[in-house]
């Protein structure tokens, strides 16, 4: 299989070299790092509004504050992107933007 030599090509490479199934959907995490609880919880009705199922976490070592948006998905390189640019731009204006996905393995 082959993935675009970006960073999230890279990702999907690595999670088909540990055999994720790429023909089931998966539960894929999106993380949206925001600057404070209050812009936080902000982006959080603004991207639950729009369909997303989502939560804000801060994280006690660093004390900053993720919004993370969980997608049942297949894993899609183009969607994936897609849905990166979507929580950009619903989030920038809380000064919020996206810091990465991930899917659990193993």
């Amino acid at each position: 299989m082959k993935f675009p030599k970006d960073e999230d090509g890279q990702v999907l490479k690595m999670l088909y070299k540990e055999g994720v199934d790429f023909n089931k959907p998966q539960n894929v995490d999106f993380f949206v790092a925001v600057p404070d609880k209050m812009k936080g919880e902000s982006v959080l009705k603004t991207l639950k509004n729009e369909g997303f199922e989502c939560e804000i976490e801060q994280d006690e070592e660093t004390e900053e504050w993720t919004c993370y948006c969980y997608v049942k998905m297949l894993l899609v390189y183009e969607d994936i992107v897609n849905i990166q640019k979507q929580l950009n731009d619903l989030s920038e204006p809380y000064e919020g933007y996206i810091d990465g996905w991930g899917v659990m393995t193993g």
